[in-house]
């Protein structure tokens, strides 16, 4: 009997523990299930609502794309990012993904059942149980977790729920393509393209099965896990292999590729997308200033504006990559040879106020300090460190260590900050234009030799005189008023144009280089051999104003003094304003105003800018077609023949001499003009196809730095080589479709421009020729 009570009471005991257990149990699951309810109607903090998993709030960086669709660079601050579609995602990034990762992805609907209960069972011993929806929901709404277990329990809740919402707004492929999009691969390299261009130069789509596993391996910590040669990368390389194991693990690659490709190196392609490197870079910085203005103007429906750093806006450019790095390769290619020239040419035996010309040590001094105060770092010590004029000064006297620009490559170097600025000074500068005339796109632009050291643009920003090249614009408005044809002679005689006759104060007597001055000369022996006293006599038969209302016709906004000497090219203008004007010669005489960005879409596509090209007729075809072939006569027998020959100069480095050819050889039609300004200060070229109008300027920073003679000095030899060298590459490149065919003729020329006929007007008999332009054709 007693021991039945006892096996009634044990069992009632075991029923006690039964009923508790159940008791817990349930309490557990509806306290699980109140912990979810709470956190999902969010009494732990605000998650996010429909909208927001629609369209989660990331920063993604402005993007520069060329016409021909490739990615010049973008404006960002911090996060370097722009997104692609899982399209754009190769197989092998994704499978590496997913092996590593999360193995039954697309089994789950945001949250591993069996992963998260080994990892309960295990306390996370056995690994991790996030599955990527749920990494996806910390990197887009709730970042790092808290050192607190409660936050940490909380935030995993939290974590939970967003996924299975994630799940339900996207489809798997969606959820991993925003995956890729949103981590931060390190070294601004946020988002799968920018780690795919800054590591491997190229675009996630064409990334190889190696380089994946590396990007995903990246995945685990960037920061620790980083692959430059400076910081990890023998343990990224350890973590692709895991990557590749784990693909051998899940089927993905078979055992012979898993290990032939862990005994391979990374393999970089380092590529940093900074805002000074790169493809473009004075243009971009151009279009960094057109974006302000445009979004300054363009608010958004709300009323905000559009953040140029991180709304993902896609600024679609007329720039064409391929002929963009032809003319920068121009540059790189002519700018060392002339500058090695000129430093042989004013080494100080040579030159004892080098790198300045017809300067004494006073004026030198002068320049010095205005330079010294217009600088970066006076600016910086006086308004941000509230430093004295005097202090700042000391400073530039005391040598420091610094980095400077040279052809060869950087130089770490002492020098004393002054030194540097004179050093600085005796570079160079280039600036390159290229427009196609018909449509007025922009396909080239570069503004000068170096935007790491030298930020200023010399394409739109830089004003300098044009000398010659403005002497078309005179005889353009020559042929207009007075139906002048190319084979009117004129003499090559001295003139004086007196002092009060079309405002001018003095009386202007301009010279010829080399200092002929007999007989008759064609007009297009005269443009094409820089004849001042010719041109001085048209200039004096049209007058300075028609001249100066026509330039302004033509794009020109600086100012333009209505004075005879204009016709020499004593006027500041820009290589932009100068393509601009040129191309309405070769575009019938119809202006198209220069046109550098076709669209603007923000981050979903929606177009928010498209450009309405600016038009207007300001010559006859007909006066267009006699003033380009006037130019024509430049590259046939002027100063700018060498286009067509073969020859060579002798550069001289290193106290070595450099024989460099100009074996150009063009044969096609070719309309140009060289520029030289007083004492070799400037030196131009604009050239001229049909479908295409280059223009391309040379000179230093200072107008008292130049070369001492016109040897290297002028035009022929400062610009139009890299003048040259581009249109070599694009002619080669025949996607491109540069013209080599002539100018169309009008279907009503009146007036003569074939000379061929002519004896040779170019001579010193003092007998007037039947073609001479009469005294009482004076407008």
């Amino acid at each position: 009997m007693a021991k039945t009570k006892q096996v009634k009471n044990n069992n009632q005991e075991f029923d006690k523990y039964v009923r508790w257990f159940w008791i817990l149990f349930s309490a557990g699951i509806l306290f699980v299930i109140l912990i979810f309810s709470l956190a999902s109607w969010g009494a732990f903090g605000e998650l996010p609502d429909h909208t927001q998993l629609e369209n989660p709030e990331t920063h993604l960086a402005t993007e520069i794309i060329s016409s021909d669709g490739v990615t010049l660079g973008k404006f960002y601050f911090n996060d370097n990012r722009t997104p692609v579609g899982y399209d754009d995602l190769p197989k092998q990034l994704i499978d590496a993904l997913v092996a590593t990762e999360d193995a039954r992805y697309y089994e789950h609907s945001g949250i591993d059942a069996r992963g998260t209960l080994r990892a309960i069972v295990k306390l996370g011993s056995g690994g991790g149980a996030s599955t990527i929806s749920q990494q996806l929901a910390k990197q887009l709404f709730h970042g790092e977790g808290s050192t607190n277990m409660f936050e940490r329990i909380l935030q995993k809740v939290k974590e939970w729920i967003i996924a299975i919402r994630l799940e339900r707004q996207y489809t798997k492929e969606e959820i991993l393509a925003q995956y890729f999009n949103i981590y931060d691969f390190g070294n601004f390299a946020d988002g799968i393209r920018s780690a795919s261009r800054i590591y491997f130069g190229k675009e996630p789509k064409n990334l190889d099965l190696k380089e994946s596993a590396m990007l995903v391996g990246m995945f685990k910590n960037s920061s620790l896990y980083n692959p430059l040669p400076d910081r990890n990368p023998v343990g990224v390389r350890n973590r692709r292999n895991v990557v590749l194991a784990q693909m051998k693990k899940y089927g993905y690659i078979t055992e012979k590729v898993k290990d032939s490709l862990q005994k391979t190196e990374l393999d970089l392609h380092y590529s940093p997308e900074s805002h000074r490197e790169g493809l473009a870079t004075y243009f971009r910085e151009y279009l960094r200033g057109f974006m302000k203005d445009w979004i300054k103007n363009n608010p958004k429906p709300d009323g905000t504006y559009y953040n140029l750093n991180s709304d993902g806006l896609k600024v679609y450019t007329t720039i064409d990559s391929r002929m963009q790095q032809y003319a920068e390769a121009a540059v790189q290619e002519h700018m060392p040879r002339l500058q090695a020239e000129f430093f042989h040419q004013n080494t100080p035996d040579r030159n004892p106020t080098a790198p300045f010309l017809e300067l004494d040590k006073s004026e030198i001094d002068d320049l010095m300090n205005r330079s010294m105060k217009q600088s970066e770092r006076w600016r910086h010590m006086k308004y941000d460190l509230g430093k004295s004029d005097k202090e700042i000064k000391e400073t530039f006297y005391k040598p420091i260590q610094m980095r400077v620009f040279s052809w060869k490559g950087e130089i770490d170097t002492i020098m004393k900050p002054i030194d540097s600025m004179r050093y600085s000074k005796s570079f160079l500068h280039t600036g390159l234009m290229s427009m196609d005339p018909q449509t007025g796109q922009v396909k080239a632009w570069v503004g000068g030799i170096n935007y790491r050291y030298f930020q200023y643009d010399h394409v739109k920003t830089g004003k300098r005189q044009v000398g010659s090249t403005f002497k078309p614009f005179v005889y353009a408005t020559a042929i207009d008023q007075l139906h002048l044809s190319p084979c009117d002679t004129l003499p090559r005689s001295q003139i004086t144009i007196e002092a009060g006759k079309f405002g001018n104060p003095e009386p202007w007597s301009p010279k010829n280089n080399g200092g002929e001055y007999g007989g008759y000369m064609t007009l297009k022996d005269a443009l094409a051999n820089s004849v001042n006293t010719v041109t001085a006599r048209v200039m004096d038969k049209v007058g300075p104003k028609p001249v100066v209302d026509l330039v302004k016709k033509l794009g020109v906004e600086s100012e333009v003094l209505p004075v005879p000497s204009i016709a020499l090219g004593t006027a500041d203008l820009s290589v932009y304003e100068m393509v601009g004007a040129y191309s309405a010669f070769a575009n019938k005489g119809v202006y198209t105003k220069p046109v550098m960005v076709t669209s603007i879409t923000d981050k979903n596509n929606t177009v928010l800018y498209q450009v309405k090209p600016e038009t207007r007729d300001v010559l006859s075809d007909e006066t267009a077609y006699v003033t380009v072939k006037l130019m024509e006569g430049v590259t046939q027998s002027g100063s700018g023949v060498r286009l067509r020959t073969s020859g060579a100069e002798t550069y001289r480095a290193d106290y070595r001499e450099i024989v460099t050819g100009y074996p150009y050889k063009f044969t096609n039609p070719i309309a140009g003009k060289t520029g030289t300004t007083q004492n070799q200060s400037d030196g131009w070229f604009m050239g001229m196809v049909p479908n295409l109008v280059t223009g391309v300027w040379v000179g230093a920073e200072d107008r008292s730095v130049h070369f001492a003679t016109v040897t290297y000095g002028q035009g022929a030899a400062m610009a139009l080589p890299i003048w040259a060298l581009y249109m070599k590459s694009c002619y080669a490149d025949k996607d491109l479709n540069i013209s080599q065919e002539d100018f169309d003729v009008p279907k009503d020329l009146t007036i003569r421009v074939d000379c061929s006929d002519d004896t040779d007007t170019n001579t010193n008999s003092n007998t007037s020729k039947p073609e001479e332009i009469p005294d009482d054709l004076n407008f």
